[in-house]
């Protein structure tokens, strides 16, 4: 090919690189590794207060929500409360900005430009950017519905309209294969290629697969038994069924092993809120 032709082919490439590059930059600057470090902290606390307070209801206690708004009336009533909710908001704000960079230009690795890597940061980011709302709107003294109740209530919603019956039976499948999915990816420590290996000791590095392991197999179970609920609460016709995290940990409580699966569980929460503290360490966070 002569040297014009190989002009030809490169320019549009390169322009199209030029018009992406703000973007791109912003995306992989060093702030935006600070917000991702951050939200990564934040959603490290809230799994471990929610999964202390679990803990908490596993050993006896009768008051509070093993949930996110158990979380937050727990830190309010404290001294201090309110900064430290505010500070918990900010950083699932910054998480959400992270994950919708990721979704616009691709997670770090090999393959994060694919379209399901993307897909995900997306879903990723509406979520995270519905709790740091939900945290705003306690704050604020605006909602303050716990997440049994939402699950109800939506879940009727949804029940009540033409098909309605079938999505929600859908969305319980969907987080059943999503907790399994979490379980899977814990046993095999796929969770660790999203990790900076390399600037960690053997004992850490052991320390922190652990830590992944045992953390996301806990959440993994507590999405599976939310999805069950749902799909039960579909296939019965009864909304009331539907239960949100407080609910599905009571319910593993009322197991045949009764408190002790849900302390076990409770902890396996309090141990992933550890390991996603030590992804806000040791996580790749720029695109690839």
């Amino acid at each position: 090919m002569s040297i014009s032709r190989k002009m030809a082919a490169t320019a549009p490439r390169s322009a199209d690189r030029g018009v992406q590059s703000p973007g791109r930059e912003a995306a992989s600057s060093q702030w935006m590794v600070w917000l991702a470090r951050a939200g990564l902290t934040a959603r490290g606390v809230n799994y471990l207060l929610t999964g202390a307070l679990a803990v908490a209801i596993g050993l006896g206690s009768r008051g509070g929500e093993a949930d996110r708004l158990g979380a937050l009336r727990y830190v309010a009533g404290k001294p201090g409360g309110a900064a430290g909710l505010w500070l918990l908001a900010a950083g699932f704000a910054a998480l959400t900005v992270w994950r919708l960079a990721e979704a616009a230009y691709g997670q770090s690795g090999p393959d994060g430009h694919k379209a399901r890597k993307r897909l995900g940061s997306l879903a990723s980011a509406v979520l995270y950017g519905f709790i740091c709302g939900s945290i705003v709107t306690f704050l604020l003294g605006v909602s303050q519905t716990s997440g049994n109740s939402q699950s109800k209530d939506v879940t009727a919603q949804l029940m009540a309209r033409t098909g309605g019956r079938w999505l929600v039976l859908a969305i319980g499948a969907g987080v059943v294969v999503a907790g399994i999915v979490i379980i899977a990816g814990a046993v095999r420590k796929t969770f660790a290629r999203q990790l900076r290996l390399t600037e960690m000791s053997p004992g850490t590095r052991h320390v922190v697969e652990t830590l992944g392991r045992v953390g996301g197999t806990a959440r993994g179970i507590v999405f599976g038994v939310v999805g069950v609920f749902l799909i039960v609460a579909a296939a019965t016709f009864d909304a009331k069924k539907a239960q949100g995290l407080d609910g599905a940990l009571r319910k593993i409580a009322g197991t045949p092993l009764g408190p002790w699966l849900l302390v076990a569980v409770a902890l396996g929460l309090v141990t992933f809120g550890v390991y996603c503290c030590c992804e806000a360490r040791w996580r790749k966070v720029r695109p690839g």
